[in-house]
């Protein structure tokens, strides 16, 4: 590793030395599995090569048996009195060399580490998540060499990357300075910054809370706002750079997180209320989650975008918007619309994920997800997308939401101007007859915008019953056109 050795990595080698002479300095995992905690029972066998490790290598053995066990029991002392930094232990550089010792011996995989963990059933599984706590804790007391573990932590991370990325979460979901340095590693290194975004996203997709099971059998809850702040620091940290997972799921992330600002607008349940107490206890962070999850999707949007399509959306109190449920929907629309005049391929890429959500009919974001689809309808290839397309918008042409009815609509005009979706409308004639009945004034145009464009290309032939109740519906229209002409006298 880079950087000097210390003072226990010197004598754990001079130890091997003696014991081996003339034998390769690299280090072996089979000799750190000899490292045995003192035995309560005073009788059992110690074998020859425990008895040739006393003297000064005794120390080191004790010193490393009691570090273990502080990594699994967790003192409550450590983060509360604020005075390990200079303790035995917890010396920074024999706490983090007994780390390093541990990784790159391979440690938490050994076959005889339940040694160190006497009473547990599954003890080697425990390693990872406690290593993981413990470098986060060393972290915390030693903030001047805040890179010294970075090694250590992709390593273990290559390892093991669920366990890492959860236990981070778990134990830092407010994302403290220890934790963004632990993100930053991760992100920074091309062997782990993928898995663990992979990792990332799934949590950030399940609202409130995802269980994400660990190898310690932890199976608490990991709220999705957790990965919410983890990704903003991420975003945060990367301000030069977009990291490459972010940038490939860019429209699976601004999906979610716009669901994010809705869902913790619309409803907040007690568990995420305290939650987001607890993290704002330990952080100067927004009062309520669903600003915080807007200011996350302005810090996703930088990384692809000029600040000045952000200004513009501000312009149009597009922002604020997002915060209230009954404008959400109207600012999501917004936001489509600068997105494609930006680049035709961003409405394409996310109108692409968004059919998937809105074939499933999920209802709680169904209003704003069809808000953005129309707006980005110009993106996509009728031939390719329009069946998926219509079947949507068919479902919804008799809803009972009047914005929901309105939006179909305009989607039905946009998909009517393809000679070959026109001819796939036949179908929808009686529900677009219904509609021009309907009382709101610009649904019964874009009806009639729908069936010009229908009748246009001449390749829907109309039966005569229908073309009877279009005469019938269309009467009333033209009264009204009549009545309310000016008067000229003739």
């Amino acid at each position: 590793m880079a950087g000097r050795r210390f003072s226990l990595i010197r004598l754990f080698r001079r130890k091997k030395e003696e014991e081996s002479p003339g034998a390769a300095p690299a280090q072996q995992p089979e000799e750190v599995q000899q490292v045995q905690p003192p035995q309560e029972d005073a009788g059992q066998e110690r074998t020859e090569e425990q008895l040739r490790a006393r003297g000064r290598f005794r120390r080191a053995a004790q010193l490393v048996c009691r570090f273990i066990r502080c990594i699994w029991h967790e003192e409550a002392t450590f983060m509360a009195t604020g005075a390990t930094a200079n303790s035995d232990l917890f010396n920074a550089q024999t706490s983090a060399a007994l780390l390093d010792l541990l990784v790159e011996n391979g440690v938490y995989k050994a076959k005889q580490v339940s040694s160190l963990w006497p009473g547990l059933q599954s003890p080697r599984d425990a390693v990872v998540p406690a290593t993981v706590r413990c470098i986060h804790q060393w972290l915390m007391s030693n903030v001047s060499d805040e890179h010294r573990l970075d090694n250590t932590l992709v390593l273990l991370t290559k390892a093991h990357p669920t366990d890492v990325a959860v236990t981070l979460l778990r134990s830092a979901p407010a994302c403290d300075r220890a934790a963004r340095t632990m993100w930053k590693t991760l992100i920074s290194s091309r062997w782990t910054k993928e898995p663990v975004l992979q990792i990332l996203f799934p949590v950030l997709e399940y609202w409130p809370a995802h269980r994400r099971r660990t190898s310690d059998g932890d199976e608490r809850d990991v709220f999705a706002l957790a990965a919410t702040v983890a990704l903003w620091e991420i975003l945060q940290l990367s301000h030069s750079w977009c990291p490459g997972g972010v940038k490939d799921n860019f429209p699976r992330l601004l999906l979610t997180l716009l669901f994010q600002v809705f869902i913790s607008t619309e409803e907040m349940s007690e568990e995420v209320e305290t939650f987001w107490r607890r993290c704002q206890e330990q952080r100067s962070l927004p009062p309520n989650p669903n600003r915080f999850a807007v200011q996350t999707v302005k810090a996703l949007l930088r990384q692809l975008l000029d600040e000045d399509v952000l200004m513009a959306i501000g312009r149009k109190c597009g922002w604020d918007m997002l915060l209230k449920a009954d404008s959400h929907h109207y600012a999501v629309g917004l936001l489509a619309r600068e997105l494609c005049r930006v680049s035709r391929s961003f409405g394409r890429r996310i109108a692409v994920s968004l059919l998937p959500r809105l074939s499933r009919g999920e209802p709680l974001w169904e209003l704003p997800a069809l808000a953005f689809l129309v707006e980005v309808l110009h993106c996509l290839n009728p031939r390719q997308y329009g069946p998926s397309v219509l079947q949507i918008i068919s479902r919804h042409l008799r809803s009972q939401c009047p914005e929901r009815r309105r939006l179909a609509l305009r989607g039905l005009v946009v998909l009517s101007r393809d000679p070959a979706m026109a001819k796939s409308m036949r179908s929808l004639s009686e529900s677009l007859l219904e509609l021009l009945q309907d009382a709101d004034t610009d649904a019964v145009q874009m009806t009639l915008s729908a069936f010009i464009n229908i009748l246009r290309f001449q390749i829907v032939k109309i039966s005569s019953p229908i073309a009877l109740k279009l005469l019938e519906a269309l009467r009333p229209l033209f009264d009204n056109i009549r009545l309310c002409a000016p008067h000229h006298g003739h």
